[in-house]
Order: C-alpha cells, then sequence, then structure tokens
C-alpha cells in the first residue's frame, strides 16, 4: 500500500510545505488523502492477504495516527481514504513507530511484498464539497447497509469551471425540490491529482439496487434533470464511470 520509498518522498514535500493549510471551510469542505494502489489481477488474492496483516499488526499495537477507511473498484483500484485538516496531517510517524514495534525488517518485508502485487500506486487529495453533495439525513461516506458504489467523474478544463459549478448547484437544487431517493456525494480534485474534475460517488445496496434507483430517480425527477444533465455534459470535458464496493475487513481504525 505505502512503501519506504513513497513514504520518504512525500515526507520531502512535507519539508518543504510545513504549515500549507488546504482552503477550506469545515462546514463546507473536507478534505481527503487518498493512496491508491492499482493491483494486477493476478495479485489481488496475495495483496488483499498482506494488507490484511498489516491492518492486523496496526491493530496489535494501536497505532495512533494512522486511520482510512478502504473502497475497491471493479478494476482493482485500491483505493485507501483518510480525512485530514493540512498537509501536516499526512503522517509518516506512525510508521515510524509501527517499525519499532513490529521489527523494522519485517515491515520492510511486508511492503516489499505489497510491492509486489502493482505496478502503479500513489497519492493525491480530494475534497468533500458539502454544499454540492445531495445527502438529507447527513453527510457520510459509509450509509449503513449500502456498501456498494457507483463513482462518475466528470472532468473540465480550468476555464469551465464557474458554469460546471453552477450546472451541479441547480441538479442539486432540483434534487432537494423534488425530495429525491438517490442520495450522493461530490468531490472535488486537489493536491496531486492530475486534471480537474468533479466526482459524484453514490452509495447503493447493490448494483440491481443502484439501477433501481438511477430508474426511480429519473422519473422523480423529470425533464428538467434530463436537460440540466445534458447542459452539464455540453461543459465537461470528459466523463468516466467506476464501481466499486467498500471494503471495510481492510480499514484500520486506532482505538
Amino acid at each position: 500500500m505505502r512503501t519506504m520509498k513513497i513514504l520518504f518522498l512525500m515526507l520531502s514535500v512535507q519539508l518543504l510545505l510545513p504549515r500549507l493549510i488546504l482552503a477550506q471551510d469545515n462546514n463546507k469542505s473536507q478534505a481527503y488523502w487518498i493512496h491508491e494502489d492499482q493491483v494486477k489481477p493476478s495479485m489481488v488474492t496475495e495483496y488483499e492477504k498482506t494488507t490484511k496483516n498489516l491492518v492486523a499488526k496496526c491493530k496489535e499495537h494501536n497505532i495512533q495516527g494512522l486511520d482510512w477507511i478502504t473502497t475497491v473498484t471493479e478494476e482493482y483500484k485500491y483505493l485507501y481514504v483518510t480525512p485530514i485538516d493540512s498537509m501536516a496531517d499526512i503522517n509518516y510517524a506512525a510508521f515510524d513507530v509501527l517499525s519499532k514495534k513490529m521489527g523494522k525488517e519485517a515491515l520492510s518485508e511486508l511492503f516489499s511484498d505489497m510491492d509486489k502485487c502493482y505496478d502503479k500506486h500513489g497519492d493525491y487529495i480530494i475534497r468533500l464539497d458539502k454544499e454540492l453533495s445531495y445527502m438529507p439525513e447527513g453527510i457520510t461516506q459509509t450509509p449503513e447497509g449500502m456498501p456498494y458504489r457507483k463513482f462518475t467523474y466528470y472532468h473540465y478544463t480550468p476555464e469551465n469551471y464557474d458554469e460546471v459549478f453552477e450546472k451541479a448547484a441547480a441538479i442539486k437544487a432540483v434534487f432537494e425540490s423534488k425530495n429525491a431517493t438517490m442520495h450522493y456525494r461530490v468531490y472535488k480534485s486537489g493536491f496531486g491529482t492530475m486534471g480537474s474534475f468533479f466526482l459524484v460517488a453514490v452509495a447503493a445496496k447493490s448494483a440491481e439496487d443502484y439501477e433501481r434507483l438511477s430508474k426511480e430517480n429519473r422519473k422523480i425527477l423529470g425533464e428538467e434533470f434530463g436537460k440540466l444533465l445534458g447542459e452539464l455534459h455540453k461543459k465537461v470535458s470528459k466523463i468516466e464511470r467506476e464501481s466499486g464496493a467498500m471494503r471495510p475487513d481492510l480499514d484500520y481504525i486506532p482505538e
């Protein structure tokens, strides 16, 4: 998941920018540090075995300063999501503590085993936009009983940001006025991402439940939603969709 090379590289960035505060108002936005591993299909079993070992060691020693929830996409992208308030919250000292607890060689071997399982991995930051998100009962990343995820990335050029934001706000207004049954969260690209995008995340019980919600929602929202969605599509440069599921067995939350 996180090799020592990546840790030292990102630590250098942190030293150069020790107090870079992410521009956000906690009432409107929440930043998340994402570590993404793009795992080889043939190595999924070995990768998950190693990751569960890492989680077990963190739990055994109750390592503080680390926590993440995990999403896995159908393309075998493993996304480890940690809330942060600033770059200073990207914490590597906790791995030093783990190294001392379980032994430097043992931890290095664990990371080496993990490195064999993917060709690409990296770190970046995205920001949850609470004002654009539609979750009338309260915003949460983990709605109970809804592990399935549908992610839609709306890529845009920087010059079109204002118009894309305007359309996203108008779409939310329609959801609110119609009391739509499908809820969603909107994230924005941030530090370390390539290009600019809005990410819409929808939770459901299953893929079948998502399709049911989607059809039901379109009936509720009517032509106004279809028109706004079409206008949004004209302002974006690319749309990407991915499906996945939450993996609480790969989460780590310290006591």
